[in-house]
C-alpha cells in the first residue's frame, strides 16, 4: 500500500513540473500585434530598458543636453529604436546642430516613425515616436540643413548604433 501511495506521489509530482514547464516556454517575451507592432506592459518594458530609456521611451521624458553618447559620434551606421530595433536613421544623415542632442535631416523610412501635435512646456512642437513600439524618440523642427530643412532632435538613450561593417 505504501508503494501505491509514494507511486502516486511521484506521477503527481511529474505531471504539476511537466505542467509548470510548459507555461514558461509557451510565454512570449515579445507580443507582436497584426501590424507587426511591439506590444508589452510597463513592466515588461521595466525589465528591457534602463531607468532613463524607460522614462524617456515610455514616459516622454529626455535626456539632459550634451550629455548622451550619441550627441557627438561620428561613427558610421544604421542607429534603432532602443527599444524594439526598428531602423531609424542613417549616420550619413546625422550632423552638429550645436541643440545638444543628435541631430538628423531626415528619417530612414517616413512610414517607421510618427508625428504627433506637442504643444507642452509652451511651445509648438512636433513629436517623433517610434512606429513599431511607440517609444519617444524626440521632435522634429523646420531649422535643418537643405534639402529638408528638417532637424530630427532625439535623445541618445532613444537609440541604439548599429555599426557599419
Amino acid at each position: 500500500m505504501k508503494q501505491l501511495f509514494f507511486l502516486l506521489i511521484a506521477i503527481n509530482l511529474m505531471a504539476c513540473n511537466g505542467n509548470s514547464q510548459n507555461n514558461q516556454t509557451t510565454k512570449p517575451t515579445t507580443k507582436m500585434d497584426n501590424n507587426n507592432k511591439v506590444v508589452k506592459t510597463d513592466e515588461e518594458w521595466k525589465k528591457i530598458l534602463s531607468p532613463q530609456q524607460y522614462e524617456v521611451l515610455r514616459e516622454k521624458g529626455t535626456e539632459r543636453p550634451f550629455t548622451g553618447k550619441y550627441y557627438l559620434s561620428t561613427e558610421k551606421g544604421i542607429y534603432v529604436c532602443a527599444a524594439c530595433g526598428a531602423e531609424l536613421f542613417r549616420s550619413d544623415k546625422k550632423f552638429d546642430a550645436g541643440c545638444g542632442w543628435p541631430s538628423f535631416s531626415e528619417v530612414l523610412d517616413s512610414s517607421k516613425v510618427v508625428y504627433t501635435k506637442d504643444n507642452t512646456l509652451g511651445m509648438s512642437r512636433t513629436e517623433i515616436t517610434c512606429a513599431r513600439c511607440g517609444g519617444h524618440l524626440g521632435h522634429v523642427f523646420d531649422d535643418g540643413p537643405a534639402p529638408t530643412h528638417l532637424r530630427y532632435c532625439i535623445n541618445s538613450v532613444s537609440i541604439e548604433l548599429q555599426p557599419k561593417k
